[in-house]
């Protein structure tokens, strides 16, 4: 018998360069940025209008995601930009091609 291996994702979502910043965690990336972009879900990102992906991370267990979750939202704010900027200098959105 096969194992699913399962994949979840701590991801952070901004409106422009230096903005406002959501961390968020889920376990069908694509699917949620979607939902961030068309701004299906209430709340937060929808507020301030949040659909800009410029980092993830991905888990196998849902356990270490949360927890990543978890411990990035207690961070410094000047952290969460020096973790974006070690993989995304430009803020470029990562999920834009998915949607070209």
């Amino acid at each position: 018998m096969y194992k699913t291996i399962h994949q979840y994702y701590v991801y952070i979502i901004t409106n422009k360069k230096n903005g406002t910043l959501y961390i968020g965690v889920t376990n069908n990336l694509e699917r949620r940025m979607f939902e961030h972009k068309n701004k299906i879900v209430e709340g937060f990102s929808k507020r301030y209008e949040l659909t800009k992906l410029v980092y993830f991370q991905s888990f196998q267990y849902i356990n270490d995601a949360i927890l990543r979750e978890k411990r990035m939202k207690k961070w410094k704010r000047a952290w969460k930009i020096e973790l974006i900027e070690n993989d995304n200098p430009a803020w470029n959105d990562l999920a834009q091609e998915w949607y070209e």
